[in-house]
């Protein structure tokens, strides 16, 4: 299909995105272009204009920042993610995230902000991304704001960000935590959206696990902590026994809803199934 005809604009500057997504409001974003795009060619969406961020210097880099932590530009691609040398040495657990994603034409154009506002689900860098405690950099007319990326998300398809404000940056900050790890399962091996992912985090101190989270998606509304599964395992040996009982904790505690990939109870089992190989291998990575 065509798309519909609309109205096209290149600023140079987020300031300047943020003034014409306020001055038009029937304006959306354009980043990779994945979701907008193919929903305007299906005609779920018909907006008149569209700003594009392709002249905004400064929102592909992915950079660590002493005193900051690593930070991760919101037009950073998900292949981007991927062959980032600093990111593969510090969190591998995110561009393994971003491997499981799509196919490669898509990782190719699909960027991180995008697949964070787009408020999906079943998305998978928010969980991991979460547990590492990242934080979000928004920009609008109104100034720039961060705020805990757990608390960016409303409801599917929904967010906190003001229709002016552009999400610039993702920032994991420099934590205890020594391990982190994300698994999802799919109806296929690749390129598949996720019908149940789950992310753990660790700080382990010798055989007991000092601090954890643990972070859940396709199972909620929007990417969910299991704050009763981190606070079990506080302290405790990732014995078998513990890990079993925290995997019944988690199939209790998320959320998940029967559709056309998944009953409820299968989504369940997989959590519980899935949190526990999640945190065996964030406790194993931290000893590499």
């Amino acid at each position: 299909m065509y798309l519909p005809d609309f109205d096209y604009y290149t600023p140079d500057s987020v300031e300047a995105v943020s003034q014409l997504m306020a001055e038009y409001d029937d304006a959306m974003i354009l980043s990779g272009g994945t979701d907008i795009l193919t929903k305007m060619k299906n005609g779920v969406i018909a907006p008149k204009t569209l700003i594009s961020l392709k002249k905004v210097p400064g929102l592909k880099k992915i950079e660590y920042v002493k005193g900051k932590g690593l930070v991760i530009g919101g037009a950073s691609t998900h292949n981007d993610l991927i062959f980032s040398e600093v990111l593969n040495r510090m969190y591998n657990s995110v561009s393994n995230a971003a491997q499981t994603m799509a196919a490669n034409q898509v990782r190719h154009a699909g960027t991180v902000a995008g697949n964070i506002v787009s408020a999906v689900p079943s998305a998978d860098l928010p969980p991991i991304l979460i547990v590492l405690g990242a934080t979000a950099t928004l920009v609008g007319v109104g100034g720039t704001r961060s705020l805990p990326l757990e608390e960016v998300f409303v409801g599917p398809g929904k967010t906190v960000l003001t229709r002016d404000e552009v999400m610039t940056e993702i920032v994991i900050p420099d934590q205890a935590m020594t391990g982190s790890a994300y698994f999802k399962y799919a109806l296929r091996k690749a390129g598949a959206l996720a019908t149940v992912g789950v992310a753990a985090a660790v700080e382990m101190d010798g055989a007991a696990i000092k601090d954890i989270r643990v972070a859940f998606g396709a199972v909620a509304p929007v990417p969910m902590r299991a704050p009763k599964v981190e606070a079990f395992l506080k302290g405790k040996e990732a014995t078998d026994v513990n890990l079993a009982e925290a995997a019944a904790i988690a199939h209790d505690e998320c959320k998940p809803i029967t559709d056309h990939r998944a009953s409820e109870e299968y989504r369940r089992d997989l959590v519980g199934t899935f949190t526990k190989r999640a945190i065996k291998k964030a406790i194993a990575d931290g000893h590499n």
